[in-house]
């Protein structure tokens, strides 16, 4: 028997203060309790309480700055469908493991389709992500072939979520 627990996600009960204190802290991070109190239309203790257990529970990840790649030098954003060979012994640990290692792969993903994974890469210029396809990926055991997708424009690019998404029912 299959045990269904690990793949279902257990979320949170949000009520409108809670979307509304989501809302204003993916806006600013970094707005003070105070602030965020008095946009929210709480006392500064229920605010930081409430805040508090949206962290605890995981709801609220993390806090972080959000840098402009093209500003640092990362002129090159790139997405990545990987194939693996399946013949490979544990082809999907040791590209996992790999990948940790890269600081060029931003992001990574299991995918459906013919692809096992999707990356994305940022680096310096082609020449910076050519070696690194070079000598990086298609130098990992067990990898088959490789797509590479680059971006010429951003049109959005946001790791804000909507709160009309997170509303039972949206």
């Amino acid at each position: 028997m299959v045990n269904t627990d690990v793949y279902e996600s257990k979320t949170m009960q949000l009520d409108p203060t809670d979307l509304k204190i989501l809302q204003q802290l993916q806006e600013n991070g970094r707005v003070s309790n105070q602030d965020l109190a008095d946009n929210v239309f709480l006392s500064p203790s229920s605010c930081l309480r409430r805040v508090r257990l949206l962290e605890e529970a995981g709801v609220i990840h993390h806090y972080c700055a959000v840098v402009d790649a093209t500003k640092v030098g990362l002129e090159v954003d790139a997405f990545v469908q990987v194939t693996m060979r399946r013949d490979v012994e544990q082809w999907h640990e040791n590209f996992s493991k790999a990948l940790l290692q890269w600081p060029e792969v931003i992001g990574s993903y299991i995918i459906t389709g013919d692809a096992n994974y999707l990356l994305r890469v940022r680096a310096r210029n082609l020449k910076h992500y050519s070696s690194f396809v070079l000598e990086r990926l298609y130098k990992t055991t067990g990898v088959l072939d490789i797509r590479s997708n680059i971006v010429l424009q951003t049109l959005k690019d946001t790791h804000q979520i909507d709160v009309a998404l997170m509303k039972e029912g949206a």
